[in-house]
């Protein structure tokens, strides 16, 4: 057996294994010392995230029955609770119809866009 340089290949379009090296032991060890760490003097507040609405707003298109029953569908409101959101979308010209982190508000309002309502969602 012929010892080739390592670049060129044993056989044609046959390539050596690379040998992992051994790894060195360093006989240098960390110390970790002691710090002195600064408090603030003032305690940090712990900003709460204000919970954000999606609000359904009055429009000439949609029936008033229809409105109740997407909210229904959509919330799982009992009968009296979507009729009593549908009447205040009528009469105040908008009702705030769920509250929650943005991303599930934004889920809402283009589940409500799908169903033909026009909804925003706004910070609380």
């Amino acid at each position: 057996m012929t010892t080739a340089a390592p670049w060129l290949p044993v056989a044609p379009g046959v390539w050596p294994r690379r040998v992992p090296r051994p790894r060195r032991r360093s006989s240098i060890r960390a110390t970790v010392l002691p710090q002195q760490v600064e408090r603030p003097e003032v305690a940090e507040e712990s900003v709460i995230e204000k919970p954000w609405v999606t609000i359904v707003w009055n429009d000439p298109i949609n029936l008033m029955s229809y409105v109740a029953f997407v909210f229904q569908k959509l919330f799982g409101y009992s009968r009296e609770k979507a009729h009593q959101l549908m009447l205040d979308v009528h009469h105040k010209g908008r009702a705030v119809v769920s509250s929650g982190s943005r991303e599930q508000m934004e889920h809402d309002v283009t589940r409500l866009h799908a169903h033909g309502l026009w909804a925003t969602l706004q910070q609380d």
